[in-house]
This record gives structure tokens, C-alpha cells and sequence, in this order.
């Protein structure tokens, strides 16, 4: 079995690589950063007119009828660049949110006792709480985040709020299945953290080629030699993880990669930091907003205990 990307798989990467390139870059990245906008929304209809949030949507309900494997590579390039806003629950959201596929509406998600990200920008909630899937929109979504108590969050681009919701909150989606959605919402989140992960492998190799100490550039010195390499094992080892999770689409499988890539995501960022010294500890630099972004993303969707949980489960049955 060939496990290559395909040509239109790496064209689908490249045109997004391209699009984030173009329209959210550093200097897009740190205005958002200053003015403390976590969901931009011309940003957002950009990515809709582009088929982000309807690219699992089928060719007949509007979408482009592709699966998990492309999403996976799309949300990685999210990661890279630290693309704030709800991209995971918008996607998921798609055919159920009015709007939501063409990135006219941004969905939050409530999972269990989880904060909820992103819920001051959001048109739209979906509930994973209780039995089923569940959408709140209008009064009822505004009355909720009325009584929302703020939560003080690691990534400054992700404000928290936890919510106090009954169960049965909002409409339900006929047809979702709820532990699906979850664990297809880690699946993606992992993507999210390799990107990450393989952005701070490359940021680090870079400094340590142009840092120069003694008269030498650091990356000659066997100890940032030994960090890099410990950081592209890390990451290369996640994404093996995460791109076989979105081909079988294994709850087992799900659940490791996404150990991996959370793994990969805080140490790299934390390696890169050491790399970078002092500096890379200062606002100016973007080590530490990955830091801070992987922290975060770790304890959603899926965290390391509910993953060994379902790991353990899984040896179990074997």
C-alpha cells in the first residue's frame, strides 16, 4: 500500500500553504496579537471561499467532497503559522451551522467541563455535552455568553469562558454521533500541534545556524546538534501517527496520534525555546506563543489521560 501523498494532496497543501502565506502572515499574526482579535473575519470568509470549513462537506450539499486525510494536511498548515480562531469546530460544524461552510459563521464547541474557546466570537455553539449533538444559535447562544465567566487562558489568542449549560442545550443534530465528533476533533487538533511542531523544528534550525557564538554558529556545537535532531524525530514520529489516524480513522489510532503530536508540539516549542536562549522568552519572538498554543491544545478535544484511557481499552480487547 503506498502511503505517498498524492499529487492533488500536495497541491491541496501547497494552496493553502500559499493562501496562510499571503494572508496571515507574521506581521497579520502579531497585529492580531496586539489588537487582541482571536477570530478575524475577513480572514475566516477567506478560508470559507477557499473550501477550509466545506472540504468534508459532499459535492452535492456544496462541499468538496474530499476526507479526514486532506483536512489533516490543511489544519497542519494552520498550525504551522499559529491561525487563530475555532478551525476545528467550524469544519466539524459545517453541515450543520447555516453559514458555517462558507465561513460566514464561526462555531465554538462545548465539550463536557472543558472552557470553551473562542465563545465571544462565536455565531453558533455546538454541545457535545449529554446525549447526542446539540446547536445552540440566537437569544439562547447570546444569553449564554452573557453569563459566561472569563477564564484566563495560556495562548493570548484563545480567550476561555466556561459555561454553566444544562444537558439537553440547544437543537439537535439528527444523525451525529457525538464520541465520532470528538475524536475526529482530536484528530484534527493533533494536526494543529504537528504543524506546530514542525514550525518550531525550523525555527530552531534556523537560529542555530545564524546565531553565531566563539566565532561559530551554534548548530555546530553537538548539543544544538543533538536538540534539533531530538526535535525532527519527535515531529516526524507524530506525523507518521497522524497521517495513518486519518486514513484508518481508528479510535485507538486517534488517540495515539494525538498523544504524539501533543508530545511533539510541547517539547519541540520548549527545545526551540532552549535554542534560542534568553530571546526566545521576550514578546518579540514567537517561540513562546507556540509554547503557549500547544499547552492548550493539549488539554482539549482528547487529553493525555482520556487518550492512554482509550489506548488502554484498546490492548484490552486484544
Amino acid at each position: 500500500m503506498d502511503f505517498q501523498l498524492s499529487d492533488d494532496q500536495r497541491a491541496l497543501r501547497a494552496g493553502v500553504r500559499d493562501l496562510l502565506a499571503g494572508r496571515f502572515g507574521r506581521d497579520r499574526m502579531r497585529a492580531a496579537l496586539d489588537a487582541g482579535t482571536d477570530v478575524d473575519r475577513g480572514m475566516w470568509g477567506e478560508l470559507g471561499a477557499a473550501g477550509f470549513f466545506a472540504l468534508r462537506l459532499p459535492e452535492a450539499a456544496g462541499g468538496v467532497g474530499l476526507g479526514l486525510p486532506e483536512s489533516v494536511l490543511l489544519l497542519e498548515e494552520a498550525g504551522r503559522v499559529l491561525l487563530p480562531g475555532p478551525l476545528v469546530a467550524t469544519q466539524l460544524a459545517a453541515g450543520a451551522v447555516k453559514g458555517a461552510a462558507e465561513g460566514g459563521s464561526v462555531v465554538a464547541v462545548l465539550d463536557e467541563e472543558r472552557p470553551v474557546a473562542h465563545l465571544g466570537a462565536a455565531d453558533a455553539l455546538i454541545s457535545l455535552a449529554g446525549e447526542g449533538v446539540r446547536v445552540l444559535e440566537g437569544d439562547a447562544l447570546r444569553t449564554l455568553v452573557r453569563d459566561a465567566r472569563p477564564v484566563r487562558s495560556l495562548d493570548p489568542l484563545t480567550p476561555l469562558h466556561r459555561v454553566t449549560a444544562p444537558a439537553a442545550l440547544g437543537d439537535p443534530v439528527p444523525g451525529a454521533d457525538g464520541a465520532r465528533l470528538r475524536l475526529e476533533g482530536a484528530l484534527l487538533s493533533a494536526a494543529e500541534q504537528l504543524g506546530s511542531a514542525m514550525h518550531t523544528t525550523d525555527m530552531a534550525v534556523q537560529h542555530a545556524r545564524e546565531r553565531k557564538q566563539f566565532g561559530a554558529p551554534i548548530g555546530s556545537f553537538q548539543a544544538v546538534k543533538h536538540l534539533c535532531a531530538q526535535m525532527l524525530v519527535r515531529a516526524e514520529l507524530a506525523r507518521a501517527a497522524v497521517y495513518a489516524a486519518a486514513v484508518t480513522a481508528d479510535p485507538a489510532e486517534i488517540a495515539g496520534a494525538k498523544l504524539l503530536a501533543d508530545e511533539a508540539a510541547v517539547r519541540n516549542a520548549r527545545d526551540c525555546l532552549q535554542v534560542h536562549g534568553g530571546m526566545g522568552f521576550t514578546w518579540e519572538a514567537d517561540v513562546h506563543l507556540h509554547l503557549k498554543r500547544a499547552w492548550l491544545r493539549a488539554g482539549q478535544w482528547l487529553t493525555a489521560a482520556e487518550a492512554e484511557e482509550l489506548l488502554a481499552a484498546d490492548l484490552g480487547r486484544c
